[in-house]
C-alpha cells in the first residue's frame, strides 16, 4: 500500500542565527527563528513523512517546549522520523519539497540538501527532489520576512 502525506512549515528570518535549509548552512545575513535549528524544510519533509503514515505532526513528537529539542539539528531529528516510520511498517518511497523564498538564490545548495534528505532517510537520491521559488516580491516570503516549505511525500507499507 501507498500512502501520501503533505507538509508545510514557516519561520521567520531574523539576525544573529544561522540559515539552515535541508541541512546546509546557506551563507545569508538573516537566519530562521525557532526552537531547533528552525530548518524550515526539513520541518515540512517530517511533516509530510509523519502525515503519510497517519503519526501526527512534529509537534507532537517534538514539542517546542521540551528543552531536549532547544537548537537540534533537523536532520537529527529527520533520522528519528525514518526510525519511527520503520517502527510502524514503512519504508520512504519519495519526498519532493518546494522552498519559498525570494533571496538568498538557494541554487546551488539543492543537491546538497536532496543529499542530506537522502541519506537520512536510507533512500536513493533520485528519490529526493528540492526545488527553490521567489514570490516574485509578493508576501511574507517576497518581503524577506520569512521562508516557507512545502513538501509531499509517499510512503510504502513493508507488512504483508
Amino acid at each position: 500500500m501507498i500512502r501520501a502525506g503533505i507538509g508545510y512549515d514557516v519561520h521567520r528570518l531574523v539576525p544573529e542565527r544561522r540559515l539552515i535549509l535541508g541541512g546546509v548552512a546557506v551563507p545569508y545575513e538573516l537566519g530562521l527563528a525557532g526552537h531547533s535549528d528552525a530548518d524550515v524544510l526539513l520541518h515540512a519533509v517530517k511533516d509530510a513523512l509523519l502525515g503519510a503514515a497517519g503519526l501526527g505532526d512534529i509537534g507532537k513528537h517534538f514539542p517546542d517546549t521540551d528543552e531536549r529539542y532547544k537548537g537540534i539539528s533537523s536532520m537529527k531529528l529527520l533520522a528519528e522520523v525514518h526510525k519511527l516510520l520503520n517502527n510502524h511498517g514503512y519504508i520512504v518511497n519519495n519526498i519532493d519539497a518546494t522552498i519559498v523564498a525570494q533571496k538568498p538564490k538557494l541554487a546551488a545548495y539543492i543537491a546538497q540538501m536532496n543529499s542530506n534528505i537522502a541519506a537520512a532517510l536510507d533512500i536513493d537520491v533520485t528519490q529526493v527532489n528540492v526545488k527553490a521559488t521567489t514570490t516574485e516580491g509578493l508576501g511574507f516570503a517576497g518581503q524577506g520576512e520569512g521562508v516557507a516549505a512545502y513538501a509531499t511525500a509517499t510512503i510504502a507499507s513493508v507488512q504483508a
